[in-house]
């Protein structure tokens, strides 16, 4: 049975998950937004355990444990940074979404949640990533082995929307 595509609106480290999906940097340094509140409410040892991992290339992801937060691990997955869309940024994006999906199932995660990777200050425009990740969750979905629910966790209207929109349009979220 396919993995479940849910949608909800809220702050993803509070989400009943296995595995939250942070939107890293190569650096892998827990700096603002999404990586913030990680840091922030998951503590010290999130960022110590990326440093002695240094570094992760786009479209690939790297797994840590999750500190202090409601989840087991968090996977640290390297969007692209929008140039326009002519630098194969979108394959990259739905590298990313794959490899974090990838290392829930390494992991044995059952449940995990994603923010809309790279929309942030990376700039990807959020109708097209939506589009892009939804696609890519699905076809992981359709052959899910430990996961058995992915859940984009988006944090404000706009970004909902824009998911519930692409969801629709790729057939509803199995």
């Amino acid at each position: 049975m396919p993995a479940k595509i849910e949608l909800k609106r809220g702050d993803i480290t509070a989400q009943l998950v296995d595995a939250i999906v942070n939107p890293a940097n190569e650096a892998l340094q827990l700096g603002a937004g999404v990586a913030g509140a990680i840091r922030l409410r998951g503590g010290p040892e999130i960022q110590e355990e990326c440093d002695k991992i240094g570094h992760c290339d786009p479209g690939e992801a790297v797994v840590t444990g999750a500190g202090n937060l409601r989840a087991r691990w968090v996977i640290h997955a390297v969007g692209p940074v929008w140039r326009g869309g002519e630098s194969a940024e979108q394959m990259q994006l739905a590298a990313a979404v794959l490899a974090a999906l990838n290392k829930a199932e390494e992991v044995g995660a059952k449940s995990v949640a994603l923010p809309a990777i790279s929309t942030g200050v990376y700039g990807f425009p959020i109708t097209e990533a939506a589009a892009i990740s939804i696609a890519a969750a699905k076809s992981f979905a359709a052959r899910a082995k430990s996961v058995d629910r992915i859940v984009f966790t988006l944090h404000d209207d706009e970004a909902l929307h824009a998911f519930e929109s692409a969801l629709a349009s790729a057939g509803g979220g199995g």
